[in-house]
């Protein structure tokens, strides 16, 4: 078992509810109901189909528990990662009320792509600040429904992924500070020029964009429950704004009830807004350079949206140190006794470090219930997005490792 990812914390969250999803109030931020929309818009994108679901027998066996699932996005539509499914919905869904506005039509995802309604929807410009992977689907989604695109990136994002950007024709800007400061520049910025912007992230005003992309996670989260074939006891889910984490929760609450999965949020001790909030009992900032290797959940700020989701969905929050990511990152790639090897970036394994963790410390084991009856799910939300970080941790490049794939 790793040893580095023994360096990292755990809180229990005391005021975590298995009530119904209803009584707590949260059907009006996500709902099964709006999930449909999504998926039907979604699903009729050009090369959608669902990620793989990777079982990863080894590591089952090496902790002890029935089985361990791996939900792996780095193909998904192309793009490497599952926010895909957010960034791009939530530009539809903004097109889709900008025409409904000019013309009484509500536009499907089909006639958007097709260009039908083009030269109203060539006036729009999106804008968001980002870590690479969220700007990518935001500049894709604009390609694909016929906007204009305008990323705001921090210092730390990479020339690969600010490039993987700029190949949706999105106008990429760098400025100073961190993810937090590029958010509030985009925010400026935008009610300057008469943007809209499309976040992950929520606060005060500005909720029904963060609430679409996090809807359209919920296609991922549905798939593997449906790939998995049961529910799984226990999901070991990556934190950053909290979107992703909200969504998991919200779909596993409002379906299963009080039966739903044990949720543990994690996320890199340098960017750890979710715990301290949880810690706090209210939305905390983390202030700071936020630097670690996890760049997709280098954030500072917590969505107040996820966050009234979180506050009583996650039964756990979990810190891991980046040697801990780097290590599941290398063990996925040499996988043992046949599994197949899995390209996963740097954000992608953070969940699978926090459990590696919780498995090497019997007493939190046994706070987790995490026994040899345990189903385990980790959502893999990336691939390698940056082909030489990869390498540099790895030590083989991400083609490398497909081309052994079985």
């Amino acid at each position: 078992m790793l040893t580095t990812a023994l360096a990292s914390r755990l809180f229990l969250n005391p005021r975590a509810s298995h009530s119904p999803y209803a009584d707590e109030g949260r059907d009006d931020i996500l709902s099964l109901h709006a999930l449909s929309l999504a998926r039907a818009e979604i699903q009729s994108w050009e090369g959608y189909q669902a990620t793989p679901l990777r079982s990863l027998r080894s590591i089952a066996h090496e902790t002890g528990v029935k089985a361990v699932f791996y939900k792996d996005e780095s193909q998904r539509f192309g793009l490497g990662s599952f926010k895909a499914l957010g960034g791009a919905y939530a530009v539809f869904r903004l097109l889709q009320a900008e025409v409904e506005r000019a013309t009484g039509a509500r536009p499907s995802s089909r006639e958007l792509i097709a260009g039908k309604y083009a030269e109203l929807t060539r006036t729009v410009t999106v804008a968001c600040a980002t870590d690479g992977n969220h700007g990518r689907s935001v500049a894709w989604g604009a390609s694909l429904f016929h906007c204009q695109a305008v990323i705001y990136v921090h210092g730390s994002v990479s020339t690969e992924r600010v490039g993987a950007i700029a190949a949706y024709g999105a106008r990429v800007d760098r400025i100073e500070g961190n993810y937090d400061n590029a958010v509030s520049r985009v925010a400026q910025d935008a009610a300057r020029m008469g943007w809209h912007i499309v976040s992950d992230t929520s606060y005060e005003g500005y909720v029904d964009v963060p609430r679409d992309v996090m809807q359209g996670y919920g296609v991922m989260i549905e798939e593997a429950i449906a790939q998995a074939g049961t529910m799984p006891t226990h999901i070991f889910v990556q934190g950053g704004v909290g979107g992703v984490a909200a969504s998991t929760c919200a779909y596993l609450w409002e379906r299963f009830g009080a039966r739903r999965s044990t949720l543990i949020v994690v996320e890199p001790e340098t960017a750890d807004c979710l715990f301290q909030s949880a810690m706090a009992g209210r939305p905390t900032a983390v202030a700071g350079e936020l630097e670690t290797i996890m760049a997709g959940l280098a954030c500072g700020v917590v969505s107040l949206l996820a966050w009234k989701i979180l506050d009583k969905g996650a039964d756990a929050f979990m810190t891991i140190s980046d040697a801990a990511a780097a290590d599941c990152m290398r063990r996925l790639a040499a996988p043992r006794e046949g599994d197949p090897p899995v390209v996963a970036g740097e954000s992608a394994v953070a969940g699978l470090a926090g459990f590696f963790a919780v498995c090497g410390d019997p007493q939190r084991r046994a706070q987790l219930g995490l026994d040899e009856d345990s189903t385990v799910l980790f959502l893999g939300t990336e691939g390698a997005t940056d082909r030489d970080v990869y390498k540099k941790i790895v030590g083989a490049a991400p083609e490398d490792i497909d081309r052994n794939a079985t």
